[in-house]
């Protein structure tokens, strides 16, 4: 059984796949090609956004939309404790502060209220500037883009949505990543759409951020890529990248999105028949694209223990994550908003995810759920 069966979705697309690969190989295009505009602009359609930049990975995408806010020493970013290391680390990068924020332990996505406290403990303090707010859709569910917007507003902050996990997820009508003023994610292999390597890109409404972030991408370039006008970064989307996620995006639209949403649906209904499980939460209104399939155990123990007794079934799954943000060594500068993470702790130790892809099938997920089953028999 695999964990995200990239195996199974080529063969299922291997056709159209072949065909666009082929191409890309016959006309020698391979930096910045037709397919790479194509993309960009069906990218746009899908999100709702005036602009789409691909660019190299879901990393740069968040450092170059830093670097269009000007994140810079002496500002704060407000960023979830419980998430991927990519989040917090472009706001050192850029010299700014990452203030970790406990999550809402059903979402597990940045708590609305606990957010707004450390604004407050920020501003108290006066040591830093509140600048931005980088909200992450985690494990394939848009964060509460209502509430965090509203707070944004009210102190005047600009917000990041990290839609790396989110791409499809939606809330109400308005899908992931255009669900602030802008918005970025990642394309790297095992995402709800990734490709053949890395590859990112950033989504927003704002025409002088969408230009100066393609003049970041290339070095900084002016009118063409020997006049630089700026110190930028090389980030390109390769047009071979470009290719597989023109393909991969249509089976995204058409089938892929329904599918791995019925799958979680039947994880979720055979499992809250297991006690000592705790099942994913979505809430009304909102639309999971399940980066992710992630179940909260009683403890740490109890947790290990189920992932050796599946590994020995050879059933994969995964921790993520297994150390909060604002225990990560690299950001030991960093420390003075450590206060109030509890849930963050509790769930770093709780967490693990399960086999979760578009062609998981009815008899994979019973073998999973008999498995977890019988370890709580």
């Amino acid at each position: 059984m695999q964990f995200r069966d990239l195996k199974n979705q080529y063969q299922h697309l291997k056709e159209d796949m072949n065909r666009e690969v082929i191409k890309v190989m016959n006309d020698a295009n391979f930096i910045m090609g037709t397919q790479v505009k194509e993309l960009e602009d069906e990218l746009a359609d899908y999100v709702g956004v005036k602009h789409c930049i691909s660019c190299g990975n879901g990393t740069d995408a968040l450092q170059l939309t830093g670097m269009a806010l000007d994140l810079k020493k002496g500002d704060a970013v407000f960023v979830p404790d419980f998430t991927f290391f990519a989040s917090g680390e472009i706001v050192s990068l850029l010299g700014a502060t990452p203030v970790f924020v406990d999550v809402d332990e059903k979402t597990f996505n940045l708590s609305p209220e606990k957010l707004e406290d450390r604004i407050e403990q920020v501003i108290s303090d006066g040591k830093l500037t509140p600048k931005a707010i980088i909200a992450v859709d985690l494990f394939g569910l848009p964060a509460d883009f209502i509430s965090i917007n509203k707070i944004a507003d009210k102190y005047g902050l600009t917000v990041v949505e990290d839609g790396a996990q989110g791409f499809g997820g939606r809330i109400k009508d308005k899908v992931a990543c255009g669900l602030s003023a802008i918005g970025t994610t990642s394309f790297f292999p095992a995402k709800p759409l990734g490709c053949y390597g890395d590859g990112g890109a950033i989504f927003t409404d704002n025409d002088e951020w969408a230009d100066i972030i393609k003049s970041y991408r290339v070095h900084g370039k002016g009118d063409n890529k020997y006049d630089n006008v700026r110190i930028g970064i090389n980030s390109r989307l390769d047009t071979v990248q470009a290719a597989v996620l023109k393909v991969k995006l249509n089976a995204f639209r058409e089938y892929e999105l329904k599918a791995v949403n019925k799958a979680a649906g039947r994880y979720t209904e055979l499992l809250e028949k297991v006690n000592g499980v705790g099942t994913p939460h979505v809430p009304e209104g909102f639309y999971s694209s399940w980066a992710q399939y992630t179940l909260k155990l009683k403890d740490k123990d109890t947790r290990d223990k189920l992932q050796a007794s599946l590994k020995a079934k050879d059933i994969p799954s995964m921790i993520y994550y297994p150390k909060p943000m604002s225990t990560q060594l690299a950001f030991k500068g960093d420390m003075e908003y450590i206060d109030n993470l509890e849930t963050t702790r509790k769930l770093c130790d709780t967490v693990l995810s399960l086999p979760m892809h578009p062609y998981l099938e009815d008899e994979d997920i019973a073998e999973v759920v008999n498995s977890v089953e019988e370890f709580f028999k």
